[in-house]
């Protein structure tokens, strides 16, 4: 036998091992990778998304794309290949898992807190729109999200505006919060709500679970619309980054005309109440999920500007939305002219 084959024969256990350990072994890293759009102007399961009643929507062509990513769930096993294969792809993205998750959170606690974001950022996308548009939307408390299996569920609704438990009047969530708390165990709770702009009060006995009385609901500052506008979307899609293109998506089934004039327009970032386009995560994905699908024009948030301009967007023109007003003033100003000179998160190319 060779000296090279006895070599080849000594090194095989330790090849092999190297190798169960790259595929085997989970890394301390989180991957993200471009994850599916959304056409805000379209439907989900037959139902349109963007939902109004019939005399007040205008549907028309065009797209509205909200993005997404796909991201490594907590406690998933990555494993060398995995890490590998994402670092050398710019479309993808390594991070950290302490610089995503801490030690001791769970997938169903990351579900219920982008359930929750979810939810609030719809409210948020509705209200900014519709002030949009001149219409009066005040604050009010209401229910974000009911635990299913809870004393409200069946009881209480997603977006009920709570006026009073007992004989006091809510102004906050924590209000809502303290009437449960200062409950006895057997108390049966008044509700005075307000659904489909008619008030009711409702029962609903509250429930020991790990030693505190709950009945199961979140409860958030939220508004009074002045008619029903619903947004039904994929319950898989969680977060609030999508806040900015709901806007977009509103406003434009509550006004004439195409917003995009048929084209397909994507973006990103949170919505606050002031109209402030947030940051989000993710950025240089949902650009390229963006570009995959399309997209003309994609509205980056000011805060995200230096990673967007490291991602690969290609044809697809960058457009820095600071607030929500600027994103549609330069989408009309694009659709005007294409050429047109817009805000940049290039500062130096802007004109």
């Amino acid at each position: 036998m060779s000296q090279r084959t006895l070599a080849g024969l000594l090194a095989l256990p330790l090849v092999v091992g190297l190798w169960l350990v790259a595929v085997f072994v989970p890394l301390p890293y989180v991957t993200y990778s471009p994850g599916l759009t959304v056409d805000v102007l379209g439907e989900s399961q037959g139902d349109e998304i963007v939902q109004v009643s019939d005399d007040k929507a205008h549907r028309d062509s065009g797209e509205l794309l909200l993005t997404t990513v796909y991201v490594t769930r907590p406690n998933a096993r990555v494993n060398l290949f995995e890490v590998m294969a994402a670092w050398f792809d710019r479309d993808k993205a390594v991070l950290p898992y302490e610089a995503v998750y801490s030690p001791d959170q769970s997938r169903e606690d990351v579900e219920f807190e982008g359930a929750v974001q979810m939810a609030s950022s719809q409210d948020v996308a509705v209200a900014v729109a519709m002030q949009r548009l001149g219409f009066d939307v005040p604050s009010a408390v209401e229910v974000l999200l009911i635990s299913d299996g809870m004393p409200a569920d069946g009881v209480l609704e997603r977006g009920d505006v709570i006026l009073a438990v007992g004989d006091k009047a809510v102004s906050t969530p924590q209000d809502v919060v303290d009437a449960v708390d200062a409950a006895k165990e057997g108390d049966t709770l008044s509700f005075t709500i307000r659904r489909a702009r008619a008030e009711r009060t409702v029962e609903v006995q509250p429930r020991m679970v790990e030693g505190d009385l709950r009945i199961g609901i979140t409860p958030a500052q939220g508004y009074e619309f002045p008619f029903d506008v619903d947004l039904n979307i994929d319950p898989s899609i969680g977060g609030s980054s999508a806040g900015l293109m709901f806007s977009l998506g509103v406003y434009d089934t509550l006004t004439p005309g195409s917003l995009t004039d048929g084209a397909t327009i994507a973006g990103t970032g949170t919505m606050a109440a002031d109209g402030t386009v947030g940051p989000i995560g993710g950025v240089a994905q949902k650009i390229a999920s963006a570009r995959d699908a399309g997209a003309e024009l994609f509205m980056v948030p000011a805060s995200n500007c230096e990673e967007a301009l490291g991602a690969r967007p290609g044809d697809m023109r960058l457009v820095r939305a600071d607030k929500f007003n600027d994103a549609l003033t330069s989408i009309e100003a694009w659709v005007d002219d294409p050429d047109a000179a817009l805000p940049s998160c290039d500062r130096k190319q802007e004109k």
